[in-house]
C-alpha cells in the first residue's frame, strides 16, 4: 500500500477493458478506494476484478459515481457519458498511468504491432531472473493469469498505447519501439505523423531499445538541432535471425541460445525486443533467455482455445491490422495444420476502408478465409458509407487465385457454416481485436456467441 494512494476514490468507466482493468488492479493494490461500470459485467477481466475484490456495476449511470471520485476514462467513452457528465473530476486514463510512471523506473513498450507480446516476455523474464516488477500489459500474461501487478521489484512494465498519443504523458527510463505503421487513422493524417510520435516517445529516455532498421533507429538519433553533448537516449538496435521450428523458433542473442514455444519469426523479434531491454537495465540475459523457454504467450495473442468436436485446433489472435494478420498465418503454418482457416472480424471502419485490399491479401494465405462484418467499436456505419467487411472479403477473393472466400456478416451463419466445414488436423483461426474470440471459444465448447 501506498500512503499517498491509501483512502483516494477512483472510479473508472469501462472498467473492463483491457487498460482501463489493469489501472483499476493497480490502484486498489496501491491502496485506492475503485469502483467501476462497464457494458457488460460479466467477462474475463471484469472476473478478474471481482477475484481482486472490485465489483463492477452493469451498465452507465450518473448514480454510479461515487460522490467525490475521480472519474477515470479512455479515450473510447464519449463526453456525454452520464457518469462523466456528472464528474467532479476527470481523469484520462494516460494520465493515471502516467502517475504510475513516476512512481518507479519504467520500461515502457510501444509499436504498432508486438507491445503485448513483447511486454509480457518482458514481466516473464524479469520475473525468471528473481526481479518482481510490476506491469500494466494490454492482455493477461498467462504465466501470472493477470494483466497487471505491482510487484516487488523495482522496475514497472507498462505497454504504452499509441493509438491516441497517450504514450507521451509517460515517464519513461527505457523506450522500446517495435516497429511503427500508420494503423490509427482517426489519430495520425501520415506515416510522416506516426514517426514524429515515436520520435517524441523515445526521445527523453535513458536507453531507445529499437528494431535494427534504418528507418526505425533514425527515430531514436538527436535531432539537426539538438545539443552536442546530449547523452540520451542511448540506442540498442535488435534483430533475430531466427530458424522457425514445429511451433517455435531459436536464435542467438549475444551468444546467447533463445529458444521460444511460441510461434512464428515476429515471436522471435518479441523476444530479442524484451531481452535487449533486460540488457540495458543490467539485467541478466543468460537468466531471462532461459526463464523464456515456457512463456507460453499473452492473452489473444495465438492463444490455443481448444478444439472443436470433430478435431479442429482452435487459436484465437488479436490481429487487426494486414501486418499482423499476415505474420499470425505465417506463425500457424509453422505447426503444419491439414488445413489453414482463418474467420477474420474487421476491427473500425476507418481501418477497414483504407486497408482492405491489404487484409484481403494477407488473409489469401489461408487455405479457407472467411470474413465477417466489422466490428464497430467507437464509430459509427453511417459515418463511413459503402464500407463494410464485403470489401475485405472481395479483395481476398481476388487474391485467392480461384479458391473459396466467403463472406458471412454474422456470427450465427460463421458458426453454422464452421460445424459442417472444419475436419480433424484443420487450424481454426480467429482474428480480430473485436468479440471475434466469442466465436472460438463456442466452436471449442467453451462458450456462446454474442446473442447466441
Amino acid at each position: 500500500m501506498d500512503l499517498a494512494w491509501s483512502g483516494r476514490r477512483l472510479h473508472f468507466v469501462g472498467i473492463g477493458g483491457a487498460g482501463m482493468s489493469g489501472l483499476a488492479l493497480v490502484a486498489r493494490e496501491l491502496g485506492a478506494d475503485v469502483t467501476g461500470s462497464d457494458r457488460s459485467a460479466r467477462s474475463a477481466s471484469t472476473a478478474g476484478l471481482r477475484a481482486a475484490g472490485i465489483v463492477p456495476v452493469e451498465g452507465h449511470a450518473a448514480t454510479n459515481v461515487p460522490e467525490g471520485a475521480e472519474v477515470v476514462y479512455s479515450t473510447a467513452i464519449s463526453p456525454e457519458n452520464p457518469e462523466r457528465a456528472v464528474a467532479e473530476r476527470e481523469l484520462h486514463r494516460a494520465d493515471l498511468l502516467g502517475e504510475l510512471t513516476r512512481l518507479r523506473p519504467t520500461i515502457a513498450v510501444s509499436g504498432t504491432h508486438g507491445k503485448t507480446t513483447t511486454s509480457s516476455m518482458l514481466v516473464h523474464a524479469l520475473r525468471g531472473t528473481g526481479m518482481d516488477p510490476g506491469y500494466l500489459v494490454g492482455g493477461e500474461v498467462r504465466s501470472t493469469g493477470s494483466n497487471a501487478g505491482w510487484g516487488t521489484g523495482e522496475w514497472l512494465v507498462v505497454e504504452a498505447d499509441e493509438s491516441d498519443r497517450s504514450l507521451l504523458k509517460l515517464d519513461r527510463r527505457v523506450a522500446v519501439l517495435t516497429n511503427a505503421e500508420l494503423d490509427h487513422h482517426a489519430t495520425y493524417s501520415s506515416q510522416r505523423d506516426v514517426e514524429a510520435t515515436f520520435r517524441e516517445f523515445l526521445a527523453p529516455a535513458e536507453d531507445a531499445v529499437v528494431w535494427d532498421r534504418p528507418e526505425l533507429l533514425a527515430l531514436a538519433r538527436p535531432g539537426p538541432f539538438a545539443a552536442l553533448d546530449r547523452a540520451r537516449p542511448r540506442v540498442w538496435p535488435y534483430e533475430a535471425a531466427a530458424a522457425l521450428t514445429l511451433g517455435g523458433s531459436r536464435f542467438s542473442l549475444d551468444g546467447v541460445e533463445v529458444v521460444l514455444t511460441v510461434p512464428g519469426a515476429h515471436n522471435a523479434l518479441n523476444a530479442a525486443a524484451a531481452l535487449t531491454a533486460i540488457k540495458a537495465i543490467g539485467g541478466d540475459v543468460a537468466a531471462a533467455a532461459a526463464a523464456l523457454r515456457d512463456f507460453a504467450g499473452a492473452g489473444r495473442r495465438f492463444e490455443r482455445i481448444g478444439t472443436t468436436p470433430e478435431g479442429a485446433q482452435v487459436v484465437d489472435d488479436y490481429a487487426h491490422h494486414p501486418t499482423e494478420v499476415r505474420a499470425t498465418l505465417a506463425a500457424a503454418r509453422t505447426l503444419a495444420p491439414r488445413r489453414l482457416v482463418a474467420v477474420f472480424q474487421p476491427h473500425l471502419f476507418s481501418r477497414t476502408r483504407h486497408h482492405a485490399r491489404e487484409f484481403g491479401a494477407a488473409l489469401a494465405l489461408a487455405d479457407l478465409p472467411v470474413v465477417t462484418e466489422v466490428y464497430p467499436a467507437r464509430e459509427r456505419a453511417e459515418d463511413y458509407p459503402g464500407v463494410s467487411g464485403r470489401l475485405v472479403a472481395a479483395a481476398a477473393a481476388d487474391a485467392a487465385g480461384g479458391r473459396r472466400v466467403a463472406w458471412l456478416p454474422a456470427f450465427g451463419d460463421v458458426e453454422r457454416f464452421l460445424r459442417a466445414e472444419l475436419r480433424e488436423g484443420d487450424l481454426l483461426l480467429t482474428l480480430g481485436a473485436g468479440d471475434i474470440d466469442a466465436l472460438g471459444r463456442s466452436l471449442a465448447g467453451r462458450g456462446r456467441i454474442p446473442g447466441g
